[in-house]
């Protein structure tokens, strides 16, 4: 296949898409690509899993707040990123995702730092799921409570699950529909089960006298459990006809997300007399006991594990493919975008990623969240200002879905999601400034290191960012 590029300094509409045709020529053929049912389901692992992890909105702010937050949010949040990534990913339908859209947006320093944001970020958000799994578990099986035996769970669950991300993005997305059915079945028979016991007057409590609105863990847990919308975009060309299916899957998601917090978190407020300090994370399998018994909250917990398992995988997958596709447009050696013969999955990126995985395993629960969602606020305000301004400088641009609204539309559009990524990093604390400053600032030392190591040709490179 041939490109040519124009002299002008200035990329023309169809020369944009220049880079992305390079890349999507150098992915292998694929027997089986993702079709939109296991799609529906990795999206939802990107995001969700499940409600396993809602209730400290509970203990930081009381039912009411807890409730509009899980209603409000979703609406000036989700629906706003799903839409930004359903008109860029069916635009840019190559790996990679948001790194493509910053490098045409604004350049190739850009792209990298947002590769570096999302990536690290993306990391560190992954790094939670095997701690959140051995904490439930530890419900069941007791010795993993501390000591030695959590340390080595936490360490081992983090490799075994790495060595299922290599068997395939397909595989991996039929896992993701049978492990959201199973860990959402509890919620949906318990649901059910509280509707003759829900006194509606108790989604009206502000919470008990005396106890102090923790402002710090309400917005991180929203923001936690409602992000990562953006992640499946690195996997657009895994994608069975993306231009059709993205958009639907991405919709689809958000309407299965929302219902799947805030249903269950409705009936057991309703349900459960309020001791606003009982609602730590794992609060959910202890109030299924008080509704039915001992076998539902045995059936939540093992849903919680399961549900860990979704998200580990869905995210691994995202950060796995970001690496191959930074690869195929130049901002790491070809080594990277190296993938396995017989599972066509890239294993270097995989490699990578667990050993990142493992060197961070040992943060606090909270410092893990509050990293990433730092890391992400960064990376979304570029990924919102890359959005706009192709939107501005390329009108003509082939668009497959087009978010319906014009341009001063869009920005009042993103003014409130800006704003509150705004105040996610503000609220941050000084570990979580100082772990994000240290990864941006070897984030931007990545980007002139690989430029040096191209000038001196020391590692292979893909020509896609030859024009830096």
């Amino acid at each position: 296949m041939t490109t040519t590029r124009q002299t002008s300094t200035e990329p023309s509409e169809t020369d944009i898409t220049l880079p992305i045709t390079a890349t999507t020529a150098r992915v292998p053929k694929v027997k089986k690509k993702l079709t939109l049912i296991p799609l529906i389901f990795l999206i939802y692992f990107e995001v969700a899993g499940g409600p396993y992890g809602e209730e400290p909105t509970v203990k930081s702010a009381g039912p009411l707040l807890a409730i509009l937050g899980f209603l409000i949010f979703p609406l000036i949040w989700s629906v706003p990123e799903a839409l930004i990534t359903a008109e860029l990913s069916t635009a840019f339908p190559g790996n990679g995702g948001f790194v493509i859209w910053a490098k045409m947006a604004f350049g190739p320093f850009w792209g990298s730092l947002m590769g570096s944001w999302k990536f690290l970020g993306g990391v560190i958000n992954v790094a939670s799921f095997p701690p959140l799994c051995v904490s439930y578990s530890e419900k069941i099986f007791p010795i993993f409570s501390t000591g030695l035996p959590r340390k080595l769970a936490i360490v081992g669950s983090t490799l075994l699950l790495s060595i299922i991300n290599y068997f395939g993005l397909t595989i991996v997305g039929y896992v993701a529909v049978a492990l959201g059915v199973i860990s959402l079945a509890p919620f949906i028979i318990m649901s059910l089960i509280t509707i003759p016991k829900i006194q509606p007057h108790r989604w009206l409590s502000l919470g008990q006298q005396g106890v102090k609105r923790d402002w710090n863990l309400f917005f991180n847990t929203l923001f936690w459990n409602l992000n990562f919308w953006d992640n499946v975009s690195t996997m657009a060309g895994e994608v069975e006809n993306p231009k059709k299916t993205f958009p639907l899957a991405l919709f689809s998601a958000v309407i299965f997300t929302c219902l799947g917090y805030i249903i269950p978190l409705l009936a057991v407020t309703g349900a459960v007399p309020l001791n606003q300090s009982d609602w730590d994370t794992g609060y959910m399998a202890s109030a299924a006991e008080i509704i039915s018994g001992k076998w539902l909250k045995i059936w939540i917990e093992i849903g919680a594990v399961l549900s860990a398992i979704g998200l580990f995988e869905a995210q691994l997958s995202s950060a796995t493919f970001q690496v191959l596709g930074m690869a195929e447009i130049g901002f790491l050696p070809k080594f990277f975008a190296k993938r396995a013969k017989k599972f066509n999955t890239p294993w270097v990126g995989i490699l990578v990623s667990t050993v990142i995985l493992l060197a961070i395993s040992g943060l606090d629960f909270q410092d893990i969240v509050a990293s990433a969602n730092f890391l992400y606020s960064l990376g979304m305000l570029l990924e919102v200002a890359s959005f706009l301004w192709l939107r501005y400088k390329f009108p003509k641009l082939t668009r497959p879905y087009k978010v319906p609204v014009n341009l001063l539309g869009l920005v009042i559009m993103s003014l409130i999601p800006c704003g509150f990524l705004v105040f996610i990093m503000v609220i941050a604390t000084k570990i979580v400034f100082l772990i994000s400053g240290l990864m941006t600032i070897g984030g931007i030392g990545w980007y002139f290191l690989m430029k040096f190591c191209k000038k001196k040709k020391w590692f292979k490179f893909y020509e896609a960012s030859s024009e830096e």
